[in-house]
């Protein structure tokens, strides 16, 4: 029988297996119609086979992005190519209880747009133009149809089912509550979407996570109108199916996370899967993520819970054009400002006096939670008309203006509106307690959010920085982790947790495969760049993009990225990435 695709065989690696148990050794893997074939020493190259040479070089089960909102852009540009060519070979879309599996084109645009920063005008025309399922099993038939370049797995939006279900007026009401009818209606969309092979249900009660569109334009997602019965509800079942809930807690007040833990509990009944978002070193509040550490260990080693923060391996860094930013809808003065769609409007109401009085108020009350520091002495003006002020804080310009920092915030937004461009560190970024929270047993590693936010973050490539942290702490005669946990971390531990066959490199197993030059682990991880998007003309998204680090990619036993470029027929025809179904 012809084989379906030329033999690969990688020679003189480093193996990492993915499990986390082994240290790695030097070997060379035989790749077989998308299996990996053999692993030994001195393979010889079959007739045919595409030979590519490892030498000095891990080669690693592809990386698996745990947080992504690819659900828009996978639509336009299936390669994905951000993340493949970092090495990124399995995906999860669905986060944050968001989901295109159900609802009407324009429901799902005003729940996705605005809260992940993608443009409103392309995605709704998008949908209306590809939107050929209506169930969620349909949905997931619709994905493995694409020319998808890495594989891609799905959580089920609780936004998208109870929208869909209640009607997003009343799924944005705060008075209305689903009805008996409408809960065993949501309840019976799950069963079905856990039975199409879902991997669970991404949740939010995040306020400061809004709608777009004309409609319901302000309102929260519909997930935050859900009271605690009704969350219980649902993990009930995900529970007794023993599937993932992926919840957003309310990441300004954090009032809500213990009770999220508890959720998670297994005393007297099964334990529940639970991702919560996000274990962070935050500049605002710091301390917390170890509070959230040793809360998290306890939950899980004296009461059998299965709670795991997703987190960043790199600095939580933000570039913003003028006001946007989700952080600013944290203050209900902000989200008026990111109300108005025409910047105009904004910048006038920016400049009005009663306005700028209840910003302010909002801004320094110390009763109020923070998700970002607020301290203008930090973020640096990157771009602007004004040339002198680019490479400047706030606090520098507002000092040699004589006027205080927050008013010359204002007026800078007020007179550039998106054309001041700026630069903030949110947290991660003290080493000591980065490496804390990337050592935490209680966490995965991965908060990409990849897909959105383009013009916000560039983190497609956060396994990488997690391998610089650990080869960095070598350099200094430290251990952080022992490199085959390193791997294991963004690879098997990830799979298995989320229920998915990924993340491990054995004979007889699906060949996603990544070569990594360790020797290219360095400062070169931290440029930034940016690039046209595909697909959103007249959009360039923020990349890092350190090609040398990663020599190689294969996804499905087919080379998806090698030297630099990736392979033909990538994001144009299949047989690369599939649709990954929950094995459970």
């Amino acid at each position: 029988m012809a084989e379906l695709d030329p033999p690969v065989l990688i020679r003189g690696g480093t193996v990492f297996d993915g499990s986390g148990q082994r240290p790695g050794l030097r070997a060379d893997v035989l790749v077989r119609d998308g299996i990996v074939a053999q692993i030994g020493i001195d393979l010889v190259a079959p007739d045919g086979a595409a030979v590519i040479d490892a030498t000095d070089q891990w080669v690693t089960p592809g990386f698996v992005d745990l947080h992504t909102h690819y659900d828009a852009e996978i639509e336009m540009a299936p390669a994905l190519g951000e993340s493949v060519r970092h090495g990124v070979t399995s995906v999860l879309v669905g986060s944050c209880g968001l989901s295109f599996a159900m609802g009407t084109p324009e429901d799902l645009a005003d729940q996705f747009c605005r809260v992940e920063a993608v443009p409103y005008d392309t995605v709704l025309p998008l949908l209306e133009k590809i939107k050929d399922w209506e169930t969620p099993a349909e949905y997931l038939d619709h994905l493995d149809a694409l020319p998808l370049g890495p594989n891609v797995t799905a959580m089920f939006g609780h936004s998208a089912v109870r929208s869909a279900v209640m009607g997003l007026g009343r799924s944005v009401d705060d008075k209305a509550r689903p009805t008996a009818r409408e809960l065993d209606e949501m309840t019976r969309q799950l069963h079905g979407a856990l039975d199409a092979g879902y991997l669970g249900m991404s949740f939010n009660t995040l306020p400061w996570d809004k709608l777009d569109g004309d409609r319901f334009r302000s309102k929260s997602t519909p997930s935050v109108y859900a009271k605690w019965k009704e969350y219980r509800h649902f993990a009930k079942v995900l529970r007794a199916r023993e599937r993932v809930m992926q919840m957003v807690p309310d990441l300004a007040g954090r009032w809500n996370i213990p009770l999220i833990g508890v959720m998670s509990t297994g005393v007297g009944r099964k334990s529940l899967k639970m991702m919560v978002i996000s274990m962070v070193d935050s500049v605002a509040m710091r301390g917390t993520h170890r509070i959230a550490g040793a809360m998290t260990s306890f939950l899980n080693d004296k009461l059998h819970a299965e709670m795991r923060w997703q987190s960043l391996p790199l600095p939580f860094e933000l570039w913003v054009d003028g006001m946007e930013v989700p952080v600013m809808e944290e203050l209900g003065a902000g989200t008026q400002a990111l109300h108005e769609t025409d910047l105009e409007t904004r910048q006038a109401l920016l400049a009005d006096p009663a306005w700028r009085e209840m910003f302010k108020k909002q801004w320094t009350n110390p009763l109020s939670p923070k998700a970002w520091h607020r301290d203008l002495d930090e973020p640096k003006i990157i771009d602007c008309p004004d040339a002198s002020l680019i490479g400047r804080s706030f606090a520098s310009v507002a000092a040699e203006r004589g006027i205080e920092p927050l008013d010359c915030f204002l007026d800078l937004q007020a007179e550039f509106g998106n054309d001041l461009r700026w630069y903030t560190v949110v947290g991660n970024d003290r080493v000591k307690e980065l490496e804390y929270v990337v050592d935490h047993p209680t966490v995965l590693i991965g908060f990409s959010d990849a897909g959105a936010h383009l013009r916000n973050m560039a983190y497609y490539d956060f396994p990488l920085h997690l391998f610089r942290l650990v080869v960095n702490a070598e350099a200094d005669g430290r251990t952080l982790m022992t490199r085959e946990r390193a791997v294991h971390r963004v690879t098997g531990e990830i799979a298995d947790y989320l229920g998915i066959d990924a993340g491990h490199l054995e004979v007889g197993r699906r060949a996603d495969i990544v070569v990594v030059d360790p020797a290219t682990l360095d400062g070169r991880l931290d440029d930034i760049t940016e690039e046209e998007m595909i697909g959103m003309p007249g959009l360039d998204r923020l990349v890092r993009r350190h090609d040398a680090c990663v020599p190689a990619v294969l996804v499905n036993g087919r080379v998806a990225w090698h030297d630099g470029a990736f392979a033909d027929g990538l994001g144009d025809r299949t047989g690369f990435g599939r649709l990954l179904r929950a094995t459970t």
